[in-house]
């Protein structure tokens, strides 16, 4: 018996709750704060936790033990090894009733059986807590109290496994068809539970392949268990940091950043509206300058002459400078389409040419950031901005020109006046556009939290911390309020130091024009004194509008970064270079492969050479850390080849386009994945298949009568990520989507799938151990070499 201590200082409430959730859920935190979720650590208990959900080897892999870094939705590791974590996080609390969704579906089977006794089992850590396992595994229900038996949403049958056994109902034939022993109480509850069941889906899946393509090739891996090593290009130096945070620049805005900007907009485009702005101004000068010569004619007989021809004139030019308006609005806001649209694109594709090791490095919040924030910036406040700042400008050409007219002499103080002009305002745009890029930089976390939060709100609630990540997310705001408020401040500041240079050049222009009064007419002396009137207003928004642009120029910048960034090779083939049909036949031969995640690391893959034949069926097997998933990651490209080649009916992938190569080659991934959408895009997003070929798929799959009982059937709508469909529905349609395409070559990542030896003796077993291939061969001919075949399938109790 194993005294199992209580984490000291916990203070739990009467009927606490944890989940373990069917897809497990994580922070992008080190693994340790994930299974501590906020609770204090305590080290006997820690350890022994992380010993039973078998933790302990995965940590020896990860670059710094438990302090490593999981990104986002846990990119960097296994779906087992996320799963497990999620398990470990339900176990350190020590809770009093645990509900656990299939925590074992996604293990290994010796991984699996020792969880199950370690931890869920009768011995295991929690066999004093209350237990409430929904699992496909039927041998593991010898072992609990109580069996429901669910069937299209409802309970069919209840009791305890021997009584349902006695009661042959459908429960009990559901047992016999699949043959699972009562006895066998030592089976691996993820694995062994459901072999024959699972080994019999397996089995259709082939069929149904080769029903669609004769000579389909199944390549059978863990491409879940992606690298645990972040990529030198895109992670910082630290070894157990994935992510980078986004960086600050600092100083003034390179004038590389502002032609970026014009020449999306064009340089005729940019003459264009600087001839109209200027043309609208000449318009409004002449208005006022028309106004004041009139009020200085003298009146004859009580009456100005020529009345009708002066205001048709003064009419004339109040609509040419309306006219000149609405054409310079135009212009400019047609001018930031283009150059919001162009940027957009380039982003997007930046982002999208990008390698995976990039999005593991980067937080989704920095991507949602840049493309909603810093898109809309491009859209709306920099051609606003720049709208304010030209007219503006021209605006102040317009009372300098009629004040110099009026008054020579206060040219003498114009010149000062600039230069403390200039001082000001170099002074206030460098702090406001360091501000506005640290309140930019600031967001992205926030974003982050705000994902993260949300796809986890089932396990935050069950774990009651809900006030924690309030808080954090306050924290977060306010760290983000620490930028942004002090913008404000710094324009009071400006405001009232322009209001002193303004209040200066009201104060000449009225004692030059009193001085000259004798010499200067009565309207340009009105004139003259209205304009430098507004001279306070013009400059405070000349200097607000040029600090608007300049600040909101951050956001070009911000999106110009991902242009710098490492991009993926070529997505398509030389003109010429390979066949439309290829690959014709499906020969898949590896060449002295070798592969490595990034420089100074061990290789995952090193001298691997076998081929694989058309037609052949292969299951690549191997622990943890053996390089499963980095072969099927260089199958795709996914990560390049540090030596040897790949050849896929003898063509090189590595100069075929990766386009042209990842669409020849089909997945079935481990984590289903479906797009906000009808069942219709999901299966078929190029529309080139009709309905009778997406019916057929769907009756391949066992789906097209949950399909049909849907009201819209193929139009029905998911939700985002499939949330509205069960895991198996998603499971399914993914196999569906991937029978569609008929691909020579159909990787499936099914990790936990058990082969049955008897039914399908086709099987070539590729056995893989530190990046290397130790057996090749069918299983029967495995087993009888007894090496480390034989002794995996003794493992996970398979013979």
């Amino acid at each position: 018996m194993v005294n199992v201590e209580r984490v000291p200082s916990l203070n739990l409430s009467q009927g606490s709750l944890a989940l373990v959730p069917q897809q497990a859920w994580t922070l992008n935190a080190s693994v340790k704060e994930n299974i501590l979720f906020g609770a204090p650590r305590s080290e006997s208990w820690y350890h022994r936790v992380l010993e039973a959900c078998a933790l302990l080897p995965d940590l020896e892999l990860l670059p710094a033990g438990d302090s490593s870094e999981i990104g986002e939705k846990g990119v960097n590791l296994s779906g087992g090894q996320r799963q497990r974590v999620s398990l470990a996080r339900a176990v350190y609390r020590k809770l009093d009733i645990y509900l656990l969704d299939d925590p074992l579906s996604a293990v290994d089977a010796h991984v699996g059986q020792h969880i199950f006794d370690r931890v869920i089992g009768p011995n295991g850590l929690l066999r004093g807590q209350t237990r409430i396992l929904v699992t496909h595994g039927a041998s593991l229900l010898p072992q609990c109290d109580v069996v429901l038996v669910l069937e299209e949403g409802r309970i069919s049958e209840s009791g305890s496994f021997s009584q349902l056994m006695d009661r042959q109902g459908s429960f009990a034939k559901f047992i016999k068809t699949f043959g699972v022993s009562p006895h066998r109480s030592d089976s691996c509850p993820g694995e062994r539970g459901s072999r024959r069941s699972r080994s019999l889906s397996r089995l259709s899946m082939t069929e149904f392949s080769t029903d669609l393509s004769q000579e389909q090739q199944l390549l059978s891996c863990d491409l879940s268990s992606t690298s645990t090593q972040p990529l030198l290009d895109f992670g910082p130096e630290d070894p157990g940091k994935l992510t980078e945070m986004d960086r600050a620049h600092t100083g003034r805005i390179r004038l590389q950043t502002y032609k970026e900007y014009f020449e999306t907009i064009g340089l005729a485009f940019l003459l264009l509206i600087v001839a109209l702005y200027a043309f609208q101004q000449g318009a409004s000068l002449s208005y006022n300058y028309w106004l004041s010569v009139w009020a200085d004619d003298a009146p004859v007989n009580g009456t100005q002459s020529d009345h009708d021809l002066r205001l048709g004139v003064f009419a004339a030019l109040g609509l040419t400078q309306g006219l000149a308006m609405f054409a310079t609005t135009l212009a400019i806001s047609l001018g930031g389409i283009s150059a919001s649209r162009h940027l957009h694109s380039d982003l997007l594709q930046n982002v999208l040419r990008s390698p995976m090791a990039f999005f593991e490095s980067t937080q989704s919040g920095s991507l949602l950031n840049r493309f909603s924030k810093e898109i809309d910036a491009i859209d709306c406040m920099i051609p606003d901005g720049l709208k304010m700042m030209l007219g503006y400008l021209f605006k102040l050409l317009e009372v300098c020109i009629i004040v110099l007219l009026a008054t020579p002499l206060i040219g003498v103080v114009l010149l000062p006046l600039a230069v403390l002009y200039a001082i000001f305002q170099r002074f206030y745009v460098v702090c406001s556009c360091q501000l506005r890029r640290l309140e930019a930089i600031s967001r992205s976390p926030l974003y982050t939290h705000f994902n993260q939060s949300f796809h986890g709100a089932a396990v935050v609630r069950a774990f009651r911390e809900q006030s924690r990540f309030v808080q954090s997310a306050n924290r977060l705001v306010d760290t983000n309020q620490e930028a942004y408020f002090p913008r404000f401040v710094a324009t009071r500041w400006l405001a009232v130091n322009l209001e002193f240079l303004g209040s200066l050049l009201v104060l000449a222009s009225a004692l030059f024009s009193v001085f000259g009064r004798k010499e200067l007419s009565s309207g340009i002396v009105g004139l003259a004194i209205s304009h430098s009137l507004q001279v306070t207003g013009v400059l405070s928004w000349i200097v607000r509008s040029w600090t608007d642009v300049e600040n909101n120029i951050v956001s070009v910048e911000r999106v110009k970064e991902y242009a710098h960034t490492p991009k993926e090779a070529p997505w398509r083939s030389d003109p010429g270079t390979l066949s439309p049909l290829w690959p014709c036949t499906g020969v898949i031969s590896f060449e002295d492969f070798g592969l490595q995640y990034r420089k100074g690391l061990d290789w995952a893959l090193k001298d691997i050479s076998f081929t694989i034949q058309d037609g052949e069926k292969i299951g690549i097997v191997g622990r943890t850390g053996a390089g499963k998933s980095s072969l099927a990651l260089g199958l795709f490209r996914i990560l390049e080849a540090a030596s040897g080649k790949i050849c896929i009916d003898g063509a090189d992938i590595s100069l075929v386009g990766l386009h042209d190569l990842r669409s020849r080659l089909t997945i079935i991934p481990q984590d289903p994945v479906l797009f906000s959408g009808t069942l219709r895009m999901n299966l078929d997003p190029y529309e080139s298949c009709s309905d009778s070929a997406l019916w057929y798929v769907l009756e391949l799959s066992h789906l097209s009568a949950f399909v049909s009982a849907l009201p819209h059937q193929l139009d029905h709508m998911c939700s985002e990520g499939g949330e509205n469909l069960s895991v198996g529905q998603r499971q399914l349609l993914c196999l569906a989507r991937a029978l569609l395409r008929k691909s020579r070559i159909l990787v499936l990542d099914e990790a936990t799938a058990a082969v049955d030896l008897e039914t399908d003796r086709l099987i070539q077993v590729v056995v893989m151990v530190q990046g290397s291939v130790v057996e090749m061969a069918p299983p029967a001919v495995l087993l009888q070499q007894r090496g480390h075949f034989y002794r995996m399938c003794v493992e996970a109790g398979l013979v």
